[in-house]
């Protein structure tokens, strides 16, 4: 199944609305021709149409991608801590981590973005901004200069990082909140939407209000429902 012109056939791991969104992407970019689809909730073989592909199967399907000329993937998962699992997987199978990022959004051309991460509409990420793997800048959200995203941070739709703020791995900043320029947010920490950040956030802790509080300590990275 490879494809006769320049674009190189991708599977997209996720049947979600944030799937479809990622996928949106991927066409308007028309870097890659979207084979399928995975969803662990589907055996291989129950053929199953969805957002104009087809859904090929869970992660049993990932021995067989290779055998199809599919080389890449690209996670569409919300939970950072899964999304980073099945990247760490789809690489162990040989296919490469695609990115995607919407033509309305405004990406300095010094900015680093790693494999498996996606930028959505509206999004501007400044000069001097490092993107790490399978990182989401959600709708509107805003990425400013010197910012470090650690892997699987996501940035929720309409919230804003001031300079130089470190995002750490698997970090979730909700939407529209608000961090003020040099804090630090630690590892698998949660921001709620509408906070406002003005001081560190410490790892596996949750911290919502304006100012932020900690309302709660983590014994394991969190999941979106």
């Amino acid at each position: 199944m490879v494809e006769s012109n320049a674009r190189r056939s991708l599977v997209i791991w996720g049947t979600s609305g944030h799937a479809r969104v990622v996928a949106d992407i991927v066409r308007l970019e028309n870097r890659y021709s979207i084979v399928g689809f995975l969803d662990d909730s589907r055996r291989s073989g129950d053929a199953v149409e969805w957002h104009d592909a087809t859904v090929l199967g869970g992660r049993a399907a990932l021995p067989s991608l290779a055998d199809q000329g599919i080389a890449a993937v690209l996670i569409a998962i919300g939970s950072p801590h899964v999304r980073l699992q099945l990247a760490e997987l789809s690489r162990s199978h040989g296919l490469e981590l695609a990115t995607a990022v919407h033509p309305r959004a405004v990406i300095a051309c010094d900015v680093a973005v790693g494999p498996g991460s996606v930028v959505m509409a509206g999004g501007v990420v400044n000069p001097g901004a490092r993107l790490g793997l399978a990182t989401i800048v959600n709708t509107l959200a805003s990425v400013d200069h010197g910012c470090t995203l650690g892997e699987g941070a996501t940035i929720c739709p309409g919230a804003r990082l001031g300079g130089n703020v470190t995002v750490d791995r698997g970090a979730w900043v909700g939407i529209g909140a608000t961090v003020r320029e040099r804090i630090h947010v630690g590892a698998n920490a949660v921001i709620g939407a509408g906070a406002v950040v003005v001081h560190d956030v410490p790892p596996l802790t949750v911290v919502v209000g304006i100012p932020a509080r900690v309302i709660r300590t983590l014994d394991a990275p969190w999941s979106p429902a």
